[in-house]
């Protein structure tokens, strides 16, 4: 049965036809012979001449006698008309349950499911005939439609963490630039606040720029140039002010000269980082700019990865258990803010290892949390 069931639907259907068939016409010859022998038993009316020349005299047969006869001629005539073309239809039926009807059921379920947008769902292996191959490529093009809305679903889901960065990362800028302008209405601007208004407003339109250009937070460009320490530990200060004026703001820098980084990216993360603490904190904050290095296995010239760590603390309630487990998600806010979109930490963590560098998260013995971003840098040795 196996062996047929994996034949091929012609040879098969052959097969078939030709083992109903010779059954067919063995079944008629029995009951051809059967009717034959059953129809000598009655007597005949007429002369009987015998081998060996004897004229003999029939006598003549009863009704009865003469009805069984002709029931019995007219069941050998039926036979040989019926019998053969019932082995026929047998054959069809078989052929049908054998061949047929499992794959036909299996591709009409399929194919409903998918009408019903339902993919998670397999399509078992009915056979190795022509039909089994058609299920088996049903089920090859169920695989990649079901891959494609997955691609699909991805893809709009990166669209809208996208948006959502992009919308909560021009916020703190958009902040300092409303906080600066509201200085020069009250006349207390000077040429530095313009400088400020100037500069912001210039990373707007670059950070526009980039995000308009690329289709996944994965692919914003990172430029590095050199940039002088004490220039982001004024732009720190600056910030921090802007973004949390209530509060007692420390920022510290480790005694270096120039580090290697993109500028944007890393005043992004700390706006997201500053910002994000700004809403936890009760009296302070503390920022402070470091490097660490470590030698490089992975490149092949001799030489130091260098990373530039900025760390940001406050004197909150501290990050929950599961986020410093498991990491910053997409859309991962408490609820008690619904202004904010929760990306701040998930933008940061993304940008800092585009940036080759990590995003660390952990709560202070003495009560509050620090988040750490690190950057790497490349120095000749």
């Amino acid at each position: 049965m196996e062996r047929l069931k994996n034949m091929g639907l012609r040879r098969s259907f052959f097969l078939l036809s030709v083992l109903c068939l010779a059954g067919a016409l063995l079944l008629t010859y029995g009951v051809y012979y059967t009717c034959a022998r059953l129809a000598d038993r009655y007597p005949t009316y007429g002369i009987v001449i015998t081998p060996d020349g004897v004229m003999t005299s029939v006598e003549q047969p009863t009704r009865e006698q003469e009805s069984a006869r002709e029931l019995l001629n007219r069941i050998q005539l039926l036979s040989v008309l019926i019998i053969p073309v019932s082995g026929l239809g047998l054959a069809g039926i078989l052929f049908y349950r054998l061949k047929l009807r499992a794959p036909i059921a299996v591709l009409n379920s399929g194919t409903e499911r998918i009408r019903m947008h339902d993919l998670d769902f397999s399509i078992p292996e009915v056979s190795r005939d022509e039909l089994g191959q058609i299920c088996a490529a049903f089920e090859t093009m169920r695989g990649e439609l079901m891959r494609t809305n997955q691609e699909l679903w991805r893809q709009a889901e990166e669209r809208r963490r996208l948006n959502a960065a992009f919308a909560h990362d021009l916020r703190n800028p958009i902040t300092v630039l409303k906080g600066t302008v509201k200085m020069l209405r009250q006349g207390n601007g000077d040429e530095q606040a313009l400088e400020r208004l100037e500069r912001y407003t210039l990373r707007i339109e670059q950070y526009v720029e980039a995000m308009s250009s690329i289709q996944r937070l994965e692919q914003m460009p990172v430029c590095r140039k050199t940039v002088n320490v004490s220039l982001l530990r004024d732009e720190l200060q600056e910030t921090a002010q802007l973004l949390a004026p209530s509060l007692d703001v420390s920022v510290t820098a480790q005694d270096l000269a120039d580090v290697e980084l993109d500028h944007g990216l890393f005043l992004t993360v700390a706006e997201n980082l500053i910002g994000n603490a700004a809403r936890f904190a009760r009296y302070k904050l503390e920022i402070s700019i470091q490097t660490t290095a470590q030698t490089s296995m992975q490149r092949i010239t001799a030489s130091n990865e260098s990373r530039l760590l900025l760390s940001v603390g406050d004197d909150g309630v501290g990050y929950p258990a599961d986020l410093i487990k498991n990491g910053p998600k997409p859309f991962g806010k408490n609820n008690e803010d619904a202004a904010h979109f929760g990306m701040g930490l998930y933008s940061s963590q993304m940008l800092c290892v585009k940036h080759g560098g990590e995003l660390l998260l952990a709560n202070k013995a003495d009560g509050g949390a620090v988040a750490t971003a690190s950057f790497s840098m490349y120095r000749d040795v």
